[in-house]
């Protein structure tokens, strides 16, 4: 069968080149055609367009980018056309998704799937009149999601989490050995605390600062930050000058496989993080603070920012989002998650829980072969 599949960043580059796999294993004459990144390169098929080329977050980079954008989207539309595929596969990314997703349904007769649903439970509660109407079958990763959708008069399919098949893959193909990480990557006898400052240039700026502004106290400790896919190296330059930290793309697990704690920017992170079993604080900053501060308790739906908080159903890691993310906040929390501190043996023990809920790993096996059912159904 013909698969055409389309995400916008790099957590759905890694969880859509696993799935792709996973069908490969179970449809020998499988063909991929896709907007995605290298991951999903490596696995095979036709690479369209980079998502490095359409991820733009926050209104002002939207706003000015909004030519490029709708180009984008035009000419996704015009492939599926023509490509023809069995089924589409969307996997987050829902600004966009969405888009294609209303125009295939109008005018083929292509099943949508959805793999990574629209976080709709927090905000933009609307948008489920596009997914009943849209899309076909809808595969979560978030087991919550499930009574939600429920809600929603909306069935839906809990296929486990693809972190958990990611981190747990990666420690069985990679066993613990510090002295030859560190040797490898030019660092420093001394323990790690990770910095994962986000994948757009957006995060990246609004993050970066204030993380290393206070990690950087911490002299018994090396900082290491997590180069993020799709950001070229020079654009970190201005904000590590002045700090003593290093730079490491492509191995953010290798990191967090030896870090002690972890400051990290809310996201899929802050989930692959938990799986490590790293402490964390959860940092996001924002522009106008105080009425971002304000307009997150009235408009969002949910008490949490973050999948480990989500998951969990209570604050398992503290979130220092707008006017919460101050150097005093973030010095105080890192303090207590670092050995010895008096937050750190409480959250491992909430990790384990979370993890628990979750579930086991073959979350892509198993949205593979639900997948094909339902197209063999259809």
């Amino acid at each position: 069968m013909k698969y055409y599949l389309i995400v916008g960043e790099a957590s759905g580059d890694l969880h859509a080149s696993n799935l792709m796999k996973a069908l490969k294993e179970k449809d020998a004459q499988a063909e991929f055609r896709f907007f995605g990144g290298d991951l999903m390169q490596e696995v095979g098929g036709t690479l369209v367009k980079h998502y490095r080329d359409m991820a733009y977050m926050g209104f002002i980079p939207v706003l000015l980018h909004l030519r490029t954008i709708f180009a984008n989207m035009k000419y996704c539309k015009q492939d599926v056309l023509t490509w023809n595929p069995d089924v589409l596969i969307l996997v987050d990314y829902p600004g966009f998704n969405l888009d294609i997703a209303a125009f295939v349904h109008k005018h083929t007769c292509i099943p949508v799937y959805y793999y990574i649903s629209p976080k709709i439970w927090a905000w933009k509660g609307h948008r489920i009149k596009n997914i009943k109407c849209d899309v076909k079958e809808l595969f979560s990763i978030l087991p919550f999601e499930v009574e939600f959708f429920k809600k929603q008069d909306y069935p839906i399919h809990y296929v486990g989490n693809p972190c958990v098949d990611a981190v747990t893959a990666f420690l069985q193909e990679h066993p613990k050995d510090e002295t030859t990480f560190l040797r490898e990557n030019y660092l420093e006898v001394k323990p790690i605390i990770a910095l994962l400052a986000g994948s757009r240039k957006q995060e990246i700026k609004d993050n970066l600062p204030k993380m290393l502004q206070v990690a950087s106290k911490y002299t018994n400790y090396q900082l290491v930050l997590a180069g993020a896919p799709g950001i070229d190296p020079e654009y970190y330059q201005p904000y590590i000058e002045r700090y003593n930290v290093k730079v490491l793309f492509g191995k953010t697990y290798e990191i967090l496989q030896y870090a002690q704690a972890a400051l990290v920017t809310s996201g899929t992170a802050t989930l692959e993080t938990a799986l490590f079993r790293v402490p964390q604080v959860v940092c996001y900053e924002t522009p106008l603070k105080k009425i971002i501060g304000y307009l997150r308790k009235k408009i969002l739906k949910v008490k949490y920012i973050s999948l480990v908080n989500l998951v969990a159903d209570r604050e398992v890691v503290r979130e220092l989002v707008a006017d919460t993310f101050t150097l005093q906040n973030l010095e105080t929390e890192l303090t207590g998650i670092l050995p010895g501190g008096s937050l750190r043996q409480q959250m491992l023990t909430e990790y384990d829980r979370m993890i628990e809920i979750l579930g086991p790993a073959g979350a892509s096996q198993k949205t593979a072969q639900q997948m094909l059912e339902c197209l063999q159904n259809h």
